[in-house]
């Protein structure tokens, strides 16, 4: 027996025949989505921790006994080696970056949300690999990076993967992603409610079913049971007892609140003014990862913390063992080695860094409230705890993962109320200042309004280029009227652009500019084209959406309208109509819709 493949599907018989065993018993499909989601779950877990074992393996190989091999540790002058251990990692992803382009380097995650919510979330299952084994390199040799970005598109991609092989429809597609990527944020953080809110508020921004609850949060419990299976149940942070020392504390955490916003919108900016400015650097790209792996070492020379994921440090800051002068600077240090890192081509995520920073600046700030009221106010750790949720509830727009991830990776419930302050109003502020998070920043420049809804999506993910037809005729302006209404009615074009001797657009005839003068032959054969076609010509450009198109349609309800270029507006190169919009959203919305199992 066969099995027919698909777009990124394994070539796993066995699995096939499953597939082919379900649908022939045709299980229920609530039924069918249960036992997918725990497959997810389990599958997302051991992902987990094949993640986990390569980057301890690639940490030890490069990292530590590089640093031995270096003598680096024994300080003074051999720290200025420190440098060769991060491009050491850059140099090794160059082979990566050859054989797959565009799927190695960089901040991958806004490609997965936009795959998952806008392009029907297919995705090639070669990326669990590619995702492992990059961001391993990165991360393990030094870099400023997250493993979450990564592992949460590992487990989408087993959720796409699993799918494909069942044949999901579009809608079932998209739960699947989500539920393996709440599979893969639990197990790594042992923390299965953060992981549901993760994929709930990040993952599928916010649009989900209350049916479809079920799946995302088997997914997320299965997993989190394979990772304490290897891993304990340990919380991912040791937190000292924390009391809030009273009410008057509460403003106090607002405060904090309000400046988490402005510092997540600070963050947002410069890793992404950081991002545009090494695409503009004019040097091999397989090289800027090495530039930038060489920047983040020379850092490392001076505040060795800001290399890595940063776990070690954070867990410092939640016992205040770091000074204030340190922790105040590594805000902004971390802050830059993370955009530099990613931005240069590094693999990674900024989950982690997001952490990192929440930890120091709430640190930076306990000390200095600390100090101006120590009688009604908690430790430094006590902030740097409240920092590490809602910078990162700010930065993401995700104050409800921002909550429970912190609740569960603490174990501490009484930080909870400072906590859901400081979270909501970070995110409110961050959002009034910056309507987009750290995720959607490049979605949105590529004019993908991925907040407005569905529908308004998918129009948006559409250029223009894609369903133009250059089979459009034109006719000069001095042909006769006549000649005209001739080429409409064989060519069945009823929006033709008149151009000059050189074939550049004069204006535009339509059949409503010649039906007065149908009946009248003497007229068709005196008047020319030009004298009656329309000069003020509404455009469009190849690279606009369709929600440009159909803002433009509506101008003067029309129904076709010319695409120009854009080094020279005159010059026609296609024609859109009205029903060429439709047919492109229908296409859209059916792929999104096949019948499930």
């Amino acid at each position: 027996m066969k099995s027919v493949r698909t777009a990124g599907q394994p070539e796993t018989s066995k699995l096939a025949e499953m597939a082919a065993l379900l649908k022939k018993f045709h299980m229920p499909e609530h039924t069918a989505l249960i036992i997918l989601s725990v497959l997810v779950g389990v599958l997302a877990g051991l992902a987990n921790v094949l993640f986990r074992t390569s980057m301890n393996f690639v940490h030890q190989l490069f990292f530590i006994h590089g640093a031995n091999l270096l003598e680096i540790n024994r300080g003074g002058i051999y720290r200025v080696f420190l440098p060769l251990l991060p491009m050491a990692g850059a140099l090794l992803l160059i082979p990566l970056s050859r054989a797959f382009p565009g799927d190695v380097n960089g901040y991958g995650f806004p490609k997965f949300i936009e795959l998952v919510n806008i392009r029907g979330g297919v995705i090639r299952i070669r990326n669990i690999f590619l995702k492992i084994i990059a961001p391993a390199l990165t991360i393990g040799t030094g870099g400023s990076a997250g493993i979450e970005g990564p592992i949460a598109i590992i487990g989408g991609t087993i959720g796409s993967g699993t799918g494909q092989l069942f044949r999901a429809s579009g809608s079932r597609m998209k739960l699947l992603i989500a539920a393996g990527s709440a599979g893969a944020i639990a197990a790594t953080f042992n923390a299965p409610i953060a992981g549901v809110m993760f994929a709930i508020e990040i993952v599928l921004l916010g649009n989900y079913e209350i049916s479809s609850f079920a799946a995302i949060v088997i997914s997320s419990g299965m997993a989190t049971v394979v990772s304490r299976a290897f891993y304990g149940s340990s919380p991912a942070f040791r937190v000292p007892e924390y009391q809030l020392r009273s009410m008057a504390e509460i403003p106090l955490y607002m405060i904090f609140g309000v400046l988490m916003g402005f510092l997540a919108v600070l963050y947002i900016r410069v890793f992404h003014g950081i991002k545009d400015e090494f695409e503009k650097l004019g040097i091999n790209p397989q090289l800027k990862p090495v530039l930038g792996a060489f920047i983040i070492g020379s850092f490392g020379i001076f505040l060795p913390q800001i290399m890595g994921n940063g776990y070690d440090i954070i867990g410092l800051a939640l016992i205040g063992k770091i000074i204030f002068p340190i922790v105040a600077i590594l805000i902004f240090l971390k802050l830059l080695a993370t955009a530099v890192t990613i931005g240069s081509g590094g693999a990674g995520g900024v989950f982690a860094p997001s952490l990192f920073i929440g930890a120091m600046a709430g640190e930076s700030y306990g000390y200095v409230v600390h100090w101006l009221f120590p009688a009604y106010t908690a430790s430094p750790g006590a902030y740097a705890t409240v920092g590490i949720g809602s910078f990162l509830a700010a930065a993401t727009h995700a104050p409800l993962t921002g909550i429970f991830l912190l609740f569960e990776m603490t174990g501490n419930y009484k930080i909870i109320i400072p906590l859901m302050f400081s979270s909501i109003i970070g995110t409110l502020i961050a959002k009034k200042v910056y309507p987009d998070s750290i995720d959607t920043v490049d979605i949105t420049k590529k004019g993908i309004k991925i907040h407005m809804g569905r529908e308004v999506a998918i129009m948006s993910s559409i250029k223009v280029r894609e369903i133009m037809h250059k089979d459009f005729i034109t006719v000069k302006e001095n042909t006769t009227l006549e000649e005209v209404i001739t080429k409409m009615i064989r060519e069945e074009k009823f929006y033709i652009p008149v151009v000059d001797s050189g074939g550049l657009m004069k204006g535009i005839i339509s059949f409503q500019d010649v039906r007065p003068v149908l009946m009248e032959e003497e007229v068709k054969a005196i008047v020319h084209a030009g004298q009656v076609a329309t000069e003020e010509v509404i455009v469009l450009y190849p690279g606009e959406n369709l929600n440009a198109a159909v803002e433009r349609f509506s101008l003067k309800d029309i129904d076709e309208i010319p695409v120009v270029g854009r080094d020279n507006p005159k010059k026609v190169i296609g024609m859109v109509s009205r029903r060429d919009v439709i047919t492109a959203y229908n296409k859209e919305v059916l792929k999104k819709t096949k019948p499930d199992l």
